[in-house]
């Protein structure tokens, strides 16, 4: 016989925690509206809006980089009916991360949190302004953790959150939160078509390129100065070489005044590692390529016709 009682205790226990770590988070979330630079007959172009988080007390806010990208003026909307103009600090498309500022008192930060710490089946609550629906709340787990991302960029945004929390247009750049109320993610991302699959930035991420934002406005990246695609290598060349994998990444263009064209890397060599790690493909070399390797040689290793050699380059920034 079921329980009645107990399952409305657990319902009221969930319900509790879901109201309490709203009531803590809610006025450290922002309306977040872009108004992007008009075409080239001077019209103005449409807002994008999304949402944003303030993690310190002074008006800084963390939010999507998509949602403030080409903006010429950003305005932030707050709980308490206030808006005011943002400056934009700092933008890293890269992690889809980006850092404005306001100028006002009496502002409330969020507490930010550990998203290692999550695990798959934890309840977790999204708060933001979809479709302009200020301060929404929809609740989920965490469905899986350690996902990758496509940013828009190019590169993978790595260790993402998937959630079933509902997310719609308008929650990029708020707070996925836990029941102790603290920010572990940055909604940025849904599956056009799916259901309840919905994707965060860890806070993790932010914590590691918010200095960089901060002092420089930019997340500085070592650049090779080359294009290139991934490409299996046949089973002969893979044995041949001994080597640990059977992809590699094809130099297809060398940009003439680059790390790469210095260090005599020609189109059509295959880089198979760097730094004595494997290299599978761009994204590997995405990873590898951190910003202490900028102007600090690197030895990479390529295929160039039958031969197999190590070449040190030296990054640029």
């Amino acid at each position: 016989m079921l329980d009645i009682n107990r399952d409305l205790s657990l319902l009221d226990a969930y319900s509790q925690a879901v109201v309490s770590a709203v009531e803590r988070i809610g006025p450290s979330v922002v309306q977040v509206e872009a108004l992007h630079r008009g075409d080239r007959r001077g019209r103005e172009s449409p807002r994008g809006t999304g949402s944003g988080v303030i993690f310190t007390p002074d008006g800084l806010i963390l939010t999507n980089s998509h949602v403030i990208a080409r903006a010429a003026q950003i305005t932030v909307g707050f709980a308490d009916r206030r808006t005011l103009t943002a400056d934009l600090v700092g933008d890293d498309p890269d992690t889809d991360l980006a850092v404005i500022k306001v100028s006002a008192p009496d502002l409330i930060a969020a507490q930010l949190g550990d998203s290692r710490a999550l695990h798959q089946g934890q309840i977790v609550i999204a708060i933001g302004n979809p479709l302009g629906f200020q301060q929404t709340v929809t609740a989920g787990v965490v469905s899986a953790i350690g996902r990758t991302m496509r940013a828009r960029s190019g590169r993978l945004i790595e260790n993402v959150i998937q959630t079933d929390a509902a997310l719609n247009p308008g929650n990029s750049g708020g707070a996925l939160v836990t029941t102790a109320a603290q920010v572990v993610g940055i909604p940025t991302a849904i599956v056009p078509g799916g259901h309840g699959i919905s994707f965060a930035v860890p806070i993790n991420t932010a914590r590691l390129i918010l200095p960089a934002l901060l002092s420089s406005g930019r997340v500085r990246r070592a650049r090779l100065g080359l294009a290139g695609q991934d490409i299996p290598l046949s089973r002969r060349v893979t044995r041949f070489y001994r080597l640990a994998s059977d992809n590699g990444v094809l130099i297809v263009r060398v940009e003439p005044d680059g790390a790469a064209a210095a260090a005599g890397f020609l189109d059509g060599d295959i880089i198979v590692e760097l730094g004595g790690q494997i290299v599978t493909g761009v994204d590997d070399l995405h990873r590898l390529l951190t910003e202490e390797r900028i102007d600090r040689a690197v030895p990479i290793t390529l295929l160039r016709g039958t031969e197999r050699m190590t070449v040190d380059v030296v990054p640029r920034g």
